[in-house]
């Protein structure tokens, strides 16, 4: 087993402030040293126009790109690079995995992927303009799953990588919803809106109890009423990938436990308990569980766990909205799995 972290980062301020506050925590890091040495054994698949990026991001989230200048001011590097390692547009995203089920006050999610992309951040950010969020990072300015002081709650799944458009990754389309949107229904909006780069499945749910699965392509976005989402569609079949197996298995196992499903505590047991079908230990096949969340906009509540078989770390956002700070600094967990994180272990030479 291997013990592994995420660091709780606190900032109340401006975006710029923030992304030189999280510029600042990176110089000389193991993160920052993995994100840039992975170039030097491969090419980009991609190409990304700096005046492009900056564009779409004035046109859907400007505070994010003022956020990205003020990582890149601190840094010290070209805008070129901090647009490839952090930027989350047009760049490719690795496959995944992922669960997802939501009840009238709850969204709990698993968050399958590989270990050397999980950047060991729970982040609580409260800026001067636009929505306060909290939830765990991914390529420092994304978010995998979140909510917002709103009560508007989301995490994404995967589908596939096939035929990508010229848009933002899932990882910055949720931060871009958690910070822009109050409501399912904007939240809806939003994603018909916004030009993707691959497949994913975005899950919303709010304070008023209705969730929402939007099925969203560079091509088509369609939204279907349901509680329950894993790694494949279901209005677009067409876009599957031809093996979906586990992710079948992963749907019928939350089906078969509509008892369980229907609380959250009881919901998130079956998901982080390992051997009950939904937590992976897939870590090679970038589809090994890595934390849990759980998500109560009624409550103003987060629940988080790394790794199985755990009690989850309790966080009170709307305390913390009130002023008072998380006095944890860091959450613990245990995953099988010999491969490193991309926060602890320099996975390049």
């Amino acid at each position: 087993m291997r013990q592994i972290h995420s660091e709780v980062v606190q900032f109340r301020g401006s975006h710029y402030d923030y992304g030189v506050m999280q510029g600042d925590a990176l110089k000389e890091s193991i993160t920052l040293h993995n994100r840039r040495s992975q170039w030097k054994s491969k090419r980009p698949r991609f190409m990304i126009d700096p005046k492009e990026a900056q564009a779409a991001f004035n046109e859907y989230a400007p505070k994010l790109w003022e956020e990205l200048k003020g990582l890149e001011d601190s840094l010290k590097l070209p805008t070129e690079e901090v647009l490839r390692d952090f930027g989350g547009y047009r760049i490719d995203a690795p496959p995944s995995g992922c669960s997802i089920v939501s009840g009238e006050d709850f969204l709990v999610r698993n968050y399958d992927f590989h270990p050397q992309t999980y950047e060991g951040r729970f982040c609580l950010f409260q800026p001067d303009e636009g929505n306060a969020i909290i939830g765990p990072s991914q390529r420092i300015l994304g978010r995998m799953d979140g909510m917002n002081e709103q009560g508007l709650a989301m995490g994404y799944n995967f589908m596939h990588r096939k035929n990508p458009g010229d848009g933002f990754v899932c990882y910055m389309i949720g931060r871009i919803i958690l910070e822009s949107c109050s409501t399912v229904d904007e939240a809806v909006a939003l994603v018909k809106d916004i030009p993707h780069r691959g497949s994913f499945s975005y899950v919303v749910t709010d304070k008023s109890g209705a969730t929402k699965v939007i099925e969203a392509t560079p091509r088509k976005v369609v939204v279907r009423d349901a509680t329950a989402c894993t790694n494949h569609f279901e209005i677009q079949k067409q876009e599957n990938r031809n093996y979906l197996k586990d992710s079948y298995e992963r749907l019928s196992v939350i089906e078969r436990n509509a008892g369980e499903v229907a609380e959250a505590y009881r919901a998130y047991r079956l998901f982080n308990d390992t051997g009950r079908g939904l937590f992976s230990d897939l870590y090679k096949s970038w589809a090994g569980t890595i934390h849990t969340s759980v998500y109560l906009p009624k409550e103003g509540e987060v629940w988080f766990a790394l790794g199985g078989d755990q009690e989850p770390e309790v966080f009170n956002f709307e305390k913390w909205l009130a002023g008072n700070p998380v006095r944890t600094k860091s959450i613990h967990g245990q995953i099988d799995t010999g491969i490193g994180f991309a926060h602890t272990d320099a996975l390049f030479k």
